[in-house]
């Protein structure tokens, strides 16, 4: 590189643009000093460095200026009461999904900028683009922070929605269905690593087989798929029985097609429908139930079980389960075809 720079074949003039500010300074002020200075535990506070994907540093190894940017946050949260696994779990929750975006984004530029410029034999320049990189940089942060926020509301509905079905069971008042509809998590399994070693094309290959399977299965038995979810997709079925059927069918089209095997939930009970979307308890425990299963199995709450009068399909005792995020044990069963 040294060689290069010196003969002009080679140029880092890009990097001093704005677009190119992303290489953080130190700061002025040790893990430990920060620590001391905030009162957040030392060893949550090195966790930002896990959770960015570098090696944990010593406590008095100096921060980054983009680390002392989550400082105020874990401090709030610290001295707030809030529990430190709780803290670090979202911290790391932070990194992976950041992470993940940055990887995605890197991914892109390489395929539509780099790539093309090596083949047409142009400079360093070229590949940087930073005439491109000014403009496409805010707008690419600005659609992150839309679509986060976007996500922020649909979870605290979530969360407002499951708090106020609680709230109307304790005071006697939370009505029962009669015919409680069913919601139906699908998980593929390693379906994000394997569409990552793949490439883009095969990506797009298997999400298109993927979505005309479940979309058949699915609306075959009364259902409709309501949205994708990174690793698989949620379902509504206004009746459980023909949902267990559907299920059971995908995951064996699914593994007739040759792609990775599914897992599947499903719980029953009532939902709130919201701007296309179906929130409540009932499919925070449906998704949890997904969670719990295996790949191949099809997992149902009690509650399905026993809407459920369809010929040619058993139900196998599984008995009272923790789930993560559910309160009350939860009895499962597996769905077979008889």
């Amino acid at each position: 590189m040294a060689a290069a720079l010196r003969s002009g074949s080679l140029s880092l003039d890009f990097l001093d643009t704005p677009a190119y500010e992303r290489f953080a300074t130190l700061a002025g002020e040790t893990f430990q000093q920060a620590s001391v200075r905030t009162g957040i535990p030392l060893e949550l506070l090195t966790a930002v460095r896990e959770a960015i994907g570098s090696p944990q540093p010593s406590r008095d190894d100096l921060l980054r200026e983009d680390e002392m940017a989550l400082v105020p946050f874990l401090e709030l949260q610290v001295s707030g009461g809030f529990r430190q696994s709780s803290i670090e779990h979202l911290l790391r929750v932070y990194g992976e999904s950041t992470r993940r975006i940055a990887e995605a984004e890197g991914a892109w530029w390489n395929s539509q900028v780099v790539e093309p410029a090596l083949i047409a034999g142009q400079s360093a320049e070229a590949m940087a683009n930073a005439e491109f990189a000014a403009l496409s940089t805010p707008l690419a942060e600005q659609a992150v922070l839309g679509l986060y926020h976007a996500q922020q509301a649909r979870a605290w509905t979530a969360n407002l929605i499951e708090a106020f079905e609680t709230l109307m069971a304790n005071a006697g008042i939370h009505s029962r269905l009669e015919r409680p509809p069913a919601i139906c998590f699908l998980d593929i399994t390693g379906y994000t690593r394997l569409t990552q070693e793949h490439g883009d094309e095969a990506a797009a290959d298997l999400a298109a087989t993927l979505a005309r399977l479940v979309q058949r299965g699915s609306v075959r038995h009364g259902g409709k798929p309501i949205k994708w979810l990174g690793d698989g997709v949620m379902f509504y079925f206004r009746d459980p029985g023909p949902g267990v059927r559907a299920a059971l069918e995908m995951v064996g089209d699914l593994a007739g097609a040759g792609l990775p095997p599914a897992h599947v939930g499903l719980h029953s009970g009532p939902v709130l429908f919201q701007q296309g979307d179906y929130f409540g308890q009932t499919v925070n425990v449906s998704a949890r139930i997904a969670d719990y299963a295996r790949p191949g199995e099809v997992l149902v709450s009690q509650a399905v079980a026993d809407a459920s009068h369809e010929d040619g399909i058993m139900f196998r005792d599984i008995g009272p389960v923790e789930l993560k995020g559910v309160s009350a044990l939860t009895h499962l069963l597996r769905a077979d075809l008889a």
